[in-house]
């Protein structure tokens, strides 16, 4: 009640008060949808036609579009593999877990520490095959090629906790299943795809579900690999997502900063109930 359900009722409230001091707790009026337009005319939030250049919801959308099915498909195949593997079985789980007690923040210096220009691991591995890498993180940077770097971040910091669910799924799936596949002489892949994802349908949702959910919460990541700003040093855009954008209204404006994590939890809501309607016909319990 106090952690999780008085924030989320706070914020819809402040969301209607106009320009709120948190210092003194006074504010200017009460307004309907005024910071919520306001969010929404921000072109640092939401690009609208005609302009050019990076928003925090575009990068988050291109995060979310790209990270949820890459990881899981990644995530999915290290769980197969791995549930097939019986020796060292379990080192190979905990290897694969480490990410998940590290701390991200630690891990985006490291992964900026690899792609930057001079001395990289990345740009050095590439050299050595003769291909220029250039710029990834810093000044002469693209924003595919910086974005290509944060995606590649969540999807590895995302690793752990989908292989540990996956696993947990497919060894509770009954193995009489498999015994008369492999009587019958069921190839491996046809095995994977009539008996293993149907009968693990119901963790494939919960895992998309809270992938979606994490993907457009992205915040640290950015801070880790590209500073306080959420900007290449020497470039025109910027990587922040919308948790960025709200965490920085924050400063200057805390009912407008209301309104963007309401409009937030109204999208993540929105997608959650269109996946939950798609997953009637996919899923199977």
């Amino acid at each position: 009640a106090l952690f999780s359900f008085y924030p989320i009722v706070n914020a819809f409230r402040l969301s209607f008060l106009s320009n709120y001091k948190e210092a003194t707790g006074t504010h200017e009026g009460f307004t309907l949808y005024g910071n919520f337009l306001s969010v929404l005319k921000d072109d640092s939030f939401i690009v609208p036609a005609g302009h050019t250049g990076s928003s925090a919801m575009i990068n988050t959308v291109v995060i979310v579009i790209f990270t949820v099915p890459v990881s899981i498909a990644i995530t999915l195949l290290i769980a197969v593999l791995l549930n097939s593997i019986k020796p060292l079985q379990n080192l190979f789980q905990t290897i694969f877990f480490l990410p998940y007690v590290t701390n991200s923040l630690a891990v985006g210096l490291v992964f900026a520490y690899m792609f930057r220009t001079d001395g990289g691991l990345i740009n050095t591995m590439l050299e050595s095959f003769g291909v220029e890498g250039g710029a990834w993180v810093s000044n002469g940077a693209t924003y595919a090629k910086s974005m290509f770097v944060l995606v590649l971040f969540e999807v590895w910091n995302g690793l752990a906790f989908k292989i540990l669910v996956f696993m947990s799924a497919i060894q509770g799936i009954d193995k009489q299943y498999y015994q008369a596949a492999q009587i019958d002489a069921t190839p491996r892949f046809k095995q994977f795809r009539r008996i293993t994802v149907p009968l693990i349908s119901p963790t494939i949702l919960y895992v998309v579900i809270t992938s979606v959910i994490g993907s457009f919460k992205t915040y640290s990541s950015v801070i880790a690999i590209f500073g306080n700003t959420g900007q290449p040093a020497g470039v025109n855009f910027n990587l922040k997502t919308i948790v960025f954008y709200i965490y920085d209204l924050m400063e200057s404006n805390i009912s407008r900063a209301a309104a963007a994590s309401v409009i937030l939890f109204i999208l993540i809501l929105g997608l959650t109930l269109i996946q939950m309607q798609i997953s009637k016909k996919r899923v199977h319990y």
